[in-house]
């Protein structure tokens, strides 16, 4: 398991009204590595509403159809259940990534 690689979690959360949803893995390298048993993740919706913490996605990246990483909605999940790999992020779209988490974690000095 690597940072920025996507995943299909069946019933990840509750009350999502979708059975499975794609995550992308957030959590630092070392962490995935070490035996801590959850991966810190961005859920991945088809709405995009141009919101600076959110990362537009698509089929480059092994989704079936445009998407967005909501990067206000970060979930801690088990490791166990990011078994069904999707696809990875390129180096450019984890640039953005990084960008849009320090946006949503309030490490920018920017306003939405």
């Amino acid at each position: 398991m690597k940072r920025g690689e996507l995943y299909r979690v069946v019933n990840p959360l509750v009350n999502d009204p979708r059975k499975h949803r794609v995550f992308v893995v957030i959590s630092r390298q070392v962490l995935l590595d070490s035996r801590f048993s959850t991966a810190i993740c961005a859920p991945v919706y088809s709405q995009h509403d141009g919101l600076s913490t959110q990362v537009n996605i698509g089929i480059a990246e092994g989704l079936k159809h445009e998407s967005s990483i909501h990067c206000d909605e970060l979930v801690s999940l088990p490791k166990n259940l990011l078994t069904h790999y999707v696809g990875t992020l390129s180096v450019d779209k984890l640039i953005e990534l990084n960008r849009a988490l320090s946006i949503a974690t309030g490490l920018d000095n920017e306003q939405d």
